[in-house]
């Protein structure tokens, strides 16, 4: 209960980075969800806005709330984007894919002049690794990718339905959850994960994040990347 009061309570102070004629980011998770239906409220009350979803999870949501949404066909540029993160460290590296939409979560934060990362308190650690990396793989290369993962040192599993089989993507791809342990250089990692032939998208996300709003014990603290 306490996690989902910080989780509102953040999301509810990422919208002073909208402004009326922004196309938004939507991004996708349970922090994000509080983001959209609160967004949802502003619409209603007629702040003008476009959004982007991350997934068909989040449109869905969005469309139901009557928010307007876009596409890249018609924009190329996010003014800004609300997301949250499974991890981040002191450099606002982070660890996102936790709900299974890094892919277009980090094609819409590439396309963005602002990432605002929602957060509770459970989600800032002083070095990534405690929460798995999540890899989106070609079906195809995900025994050769998992091979190399485990030669990375990553404990990897593939990413299941809760009814059983494996979780599928929004782009049809499977989702490799790598436990490395701590991750004390994020971007050397990142880039080996990005050279690996077979990788679709992975979620660390290096220099990305423009601020962190992290709400605990009531107060909202914003933390700027370095």
């Amino acid at each position: 209960m306490a996690n989902d009061q910080e989780k509102e309570a953040a999301a509810l102070a990422s919208l002073s980075f909208i402004r009326d004629g922004n196309i938004v980011g939507l991004g996708t998770g349970s922090t994000a969800a509080y983001a959209v239906r609160l967004l949802g409220e502003r619409v209603k009350a007629g702040l003008a806005i476009r959004g982007i979803p991350t997934s068909s999870q989040t449109r869905d949501l969005a469309s139901s709330l009557g928010i307007p949404l876009t596409t890249f066909e018609e924009v190329q540029h996010i003014d800004v984007t609300i997301d949250g993160a499974d991890e981040f460290d002191p450099q606002l590296c982070l660890i996102k894919g936790g709900g299974g939409a890094l892919l277009r979560e980090k094609i819409v934060a590439s396309a963005s002049s602002q990432l605002v990362i929602v957060t509770d308190s459970s989600k800032q650690v002083a070095v990534l690794g405690k929460f798995p990396v999540p890899i989106e793989v070609i079906t195809f290369a995900q025994p050769l990718v998992k091979k190399e993962m485990e030669a990375l040192g990553a404990t990897v599993s593939v990413r299941q339905l809760p009814t059983g089989g494996p979780f599928i993507t929004d782009e049809g791809h499977h989702i490799l959850d790598c436990h490395f342990g701590q991750i004390p250089d994020p971007a050397s990692l990142a880039r080996k994960l990005s050279d690996t032939p077979g990788i679709v998208e992975h979620g660390l996300f290096i220099n990305m994040a423009s601020v962190v709003i992290l709400a605990h014990d009531g107060k909202i603290t914003q933390l700027h990347r370095p």
